[in-house]
């Protein structure tokens, strides 16, 4: 550590131990707070007027002194405050308490607002009372007005160091601070939107004896009473789909899942979902409510519906596109995968030096090619439908094609938002996609899905056609926030060791 941080340190220390010895609770039980700081800029003249007495409690951050008088900068979530500090007003034996704060603390100041004769808006301490004595500087991170504006510099600003100290990337960086305010309210939004829809929220395990719902690898626990290996869910659907044989005929949730995958700008390994299912309803229901939830989401919560994205102009308004996975891989690279011949298409693979994974047959292969060739182009909310049936184990087959599903996903700006199925109810057609999936497990697909018996019996018990949805929480706030990192609107990100 450098020797001028350890001794900043040190005169930290020192100064908490000169509190105590004054007979000061540093870190006192109790705090009173009668305003906001916020609250004191509405009306600034009716406040001074009034002259009425208040307490404010925030973060010292700044602090000077000459003499018997003091200023400094108080700071809470509403807001920042000059406070005036002088030891006539105060007393002696408080301006000590006062002489001993540094900038990072949490102290009480009671008092009213004032102009300085310098003309800035204050509050005149009558009492400085200690909330939280702090043990370590901050890093310095300074401001300036610049044509009416606060311009700040030398922040905070070593990516890596911001995700790995959340803390004080709030603390320095209020506008970082927004954007988990906004993600907040994004998701009170979802649950209004859905609220108004009639669907009702629910919770099922994180903790799964089988993982399924989606082609991904989990994460294996054990649990030592049971003597039992478990798996953190890779995704919502196999329970919530229990939830609507049960006779729940609208349900959702939103949690967290768990994918043993690499990270990138897009993928965290623990991420935020929405599932929902809809009895009676299909794909055409689900296009319906994910254009309406973004758009309802873009106008009444963040008050925009054009978004800067990945590099693009993202408009939401306006009817979407809607387009198959095929036809935009003929679109985009020229080939017709149409016939769905295995040989052609691994052909057409092969020259644009796709691998091909082993086990892999047309449909995977077709998939595969819309990675390469057509994704990155989908830059407005298009809807990628008629998904092939060997990568969508939990739809049902399209009317008039079996090779096809009825499945969309959602893509923005080249990314997937959404994905979404008229949800397979055939028990023994979702028995054998099951077994496929498992055979293809056996040849080395680690993201293959397993066989889940219980939810093929609970199947079997019956459910009614319905309409299957999932939303990356994560990514819709990346979008409706203009942030181009998923660890940007995650508070904690999963980091690598350092």
């Amino acid at each position: 550590m450098d020797s001028n941080v350890n001794q900043l340190l040190k005169l930290r220390r020192e100064k908490l131990q000169r509190i105590v010895e004054a007979g000061i609770n540093p870190y006192p039980v109790k705090s009173h707070r009668t305003r906001q700081i916020g609250e004191l800029f509405h009306d600034k003249e009716r406040w001074i007027a009034s002259e009425e007495q208040f307490s404010v409690c925030g973060r010292l951050v700044a602090m000077r002194r000459q003499g018997k008088l003091g200023f400094g900068n108080l700071e809470d979530i509403s807001g920042k405050i000059q406070i005036y500090v002088a030891q006539n007003l105060i007393g002696e034996e408080n301006y000590e308490v006062f002489k001993l704060c540094d900038t990072g603390d949490f102290i009480q100041v009671d008092g009213a607002v004032f102009n300085t004769q310098a003309g800035e808006y204050s509050i005149k301490a009558e009492h400085i009372t200690m909330l939280s004595k702090n043990l370590r500087p901050l890093p310095a991170v300074k401001e300036k007005i610049v044509d009416g504006k606060a311009v700040r510099y030398d922040e905070f600003a070593d990516i890596e160091l911001r995700y790995r100290k959340r803390y004080l990337d709030l603390l320095l960086n209020p506008g970082h601070r927004q954007v988990f305010i906004q993600r907040s309210a994004i998701i009170k939004g979802i649950r209004k939107f859905l609220d108004s829809r009639e669907f009702i929220e629910v919770e099922t395990p994180i903790l799964q004896p089988l993982y399924g719902g989606a082609n991904a690898r989990p994460f294996i626990t054990h649990h030592n009473t049971l003597d039992t290996d478990l798996y953190l869910r890779i995704a919502l659907e196999l329970y919530l789909k229990r939830l609507i044989v049960g006779g729940f005929e609208r349900v959702f949730e939103i949690g967290k899942n768990f994918r043993n995958e690499g990270m990138d700008r897009f993928h965290n390994p623990e991420f935020s979902m929405l599932e929902l299912y809809q009895a009676f309803s299909d794909l055409s229901g689900m296009m319906e409510l994910t254009e309406s939830c973004f758009k309802y989401l873009a106008k009444e919560v963040i008050g925009q519906d054009v978004f800067h994205f990945q590099g693009h102009e993202v408009n939401l308004t306006g009817e979407w596109k809607k387009a198959s996975m095929i036809e935009l891989v003929k679109e985009y690279s020229g080939f017709d995968a149409s016939d769905f011949d295995e040989e052609r298409i691994a052909a057409e693979c092969n020259k644009r030096k796709i691998e091909i994974p082993k086990g892999a047959g047309a449909g995977k292969m077709i998939s595969l090619l819309f990675e390469a060739c057509a994704e990155e182009h989908l830059i407005q909310p298009t809807f990628v439908t008629d998904f092939p049936k060997e990568i969508s184990p939990l739809a049902k087959e399209k009317p008039g094609n079996p090779n096809l599903t009825d499945r969309f996903e959602l893509l923005i700006a080249g990314c997937e938002f959404a994905n979404a199925f008229s949800e397979l109810n055939d028990p023994l057609d979702q028995r054998m996609r099951f077994e496929a999936q498992a055979r293809l497990k056996e040849l080395g697909d680690e993201e293959a899905n397993v066989v889940d018996e219980d939810f093929l019996e609970a199947l079997e018990y019956g459910m009614p056609p319905m309409g299957g949805l999932g939303i990356g929480i994560d990514r819709l706030i990346m979008l409706l926030t203009e942030n181009n990192s998923i660890k940007e609107v995650i508070l904690f990100p999963q980091m690598k060791p350092e």
